[in-house]
């Protein structure tokens, strides 16, 4: 495993299982996160991205779980493979928190009600940097003012529901950094927040990155938020990658049919308000019912017949650190 590296998942495939059938959440998710980086990873709602990030953290819901792959985090001067720690285990305790932090979408539903957001930012302190209970205060009232809280020595005192929608990601933010991770998991940290609050919180994000060099992996529907905040960007549908690329290699030159219909789908300035905005032909299939071949070709406006609803496709390297999983830039493997 190369040192630049920080975390590598290769051929990751994360499972859940109920009466109706299984679902494929994650099938055969490869990735890597640079030591340093933004991984910004987009797609539709119910394309895998929660659940991969969940499959790093072995958080997964009581009928899913990791099937298959391998998530390889350089910590302390050694590769871990934390697909094959158990869940509730204590090295993978260890991890959480300490060198894998997750921020999740709606802090309200992270954030427990009846203890002050003081408390919970100072058990993860006293957890994993062995600092008696002044020294957690210090910390978290510190960290509350870095992440621009107003007042932090008397809102460190304050519970979740005495603070606004922004404060609020702001504190799960100094909840996730106190630690110092070597990687942050953001998953739709701007969702709900007004544009002014949501360009605070990704200024906060950048400005807190360069300061404690942690890595982030940045889970959004926005691709604006991916365009300014991260490095790299890995598309989903369906579990899959069909591409991953730099950012501005897929901003200029995208190449899969669905990171292009993505791009499409962005309002512009100057778009003339007759022309409307586009939308992606159909929608999701359902989990139980995949279609064949390309799990794409029913909604591809580029689906070749015969290849596309028969093969499954792989992603194909066409460039410097530019993967597609299409056949429009691969012939397909014939059994």
């Amino acid at each position: 495993m190369d040192p630049s590296i920080l975390l590598e998942v290769r051929r990751l495939r994360a499972h859940f299982f109920s009466d109706e059938g299984t679902v494929r959440a994650v099938d055969g998710v490869d990735f890597r996160i640079m030591k340093g980086e933004t991984l910004g990873v987009v797609g539709e709602s119910g394309c895998g991205k929660s659940v991969t990030a969940q499959s790093i953290l072995q958080i997964l819901p009581k009928n899913g779980r990791i099937v298959s792959g391998e998530v390889l985090l350089r910590a302390n001067g050694k590769v871990v493979d934390l697909a094959r720690l158990k869940p509730n285990g204590r090295e993978i305790r260890n991890i959480r928190g300490k060198e894998i932090a997750m921020m999740f979408q709606e802090p309200m539903t992270c954030l427990s009600p009846v203890h002050t957001i003081g408390n919970q930012i100072e058990e993860a302190i006293r957890l994993h940097r062995s600092a008696d209970r002044k020294e957690a205060r210090e910390i978290a009232v510190d960290m509350l003012h870095k992440c621009g809280i107003p007042e932090p020595e008397r809102r460190v005192d304050a519970y979740p529901h005495q603070l606004s929608g922004g404060m609020r990601q702001r504190a799960m933010i100094a909840m996730s950094l106190s630690c110092r991770p070597r990687l942050l998991i953001a998953d739709e940290p701007t969702t709900a927040l007004d544009v002014t609050t949501q360009a605070q919180i990704l200024d906060l994000l950048k400005a807190l990155q360069e300061e404690i060099h942690t890595s982030i992996m940045m889970i959004t529907h926005n691709l604006g938020v991916v365009a300014e905040l991260a490095d790299h960007a890995m598309v989903m549908y369906l579990g899959k990658v069909v591409e991953f690329a730099r950012c501005e290699t897929i901003f200029n030159d995208p190449k899969h049919p669905y990171t292009r219909a993505l791009l499409k789908s962005i309002p512009r300035l100057g778009r003339k308000a007759k022309e409307g905005l586009l939308s992606i032909e159909g929608s999701v299939p359902n989990p139980y019912e995949l279609p064949k071949g390309c799990m794409f070709h029913p909604r591809c406006p580029d689906r070749i017949d015969g290849i596309c609803d028969r093969f499954e496709p792989e992603l194909t390297t066409i460039g410097s650190e530019h993967g597609v999983s299409c056949f429009l830039y691969s012939d397909p493997e014939q059994p």
